[in-house]
């Protein structure tokens, strides 16, 4: 479990670098989690 929830913290961490995410600007939830899942694909690439 500590080492899944290391991982988890560690891509929420890469995923905060993006300013986007870290203020929020999408104010509709669709929009952030669309934004979301875009900035996750180019993390794994």
């Amino acid at each position: 479990m500590a080492k899944f929830l290391h991982l988890v913290e560690r891509n929420i961490s890469r995923l905060k670098q993006y300013r986007r995410f870290a203020t929020r600007y999408e104010r509709r939830r669709e929009n952030y989690l669309e934004m979301l899942k875009i900035a996750a694909i180019l993390l794994w690439l």
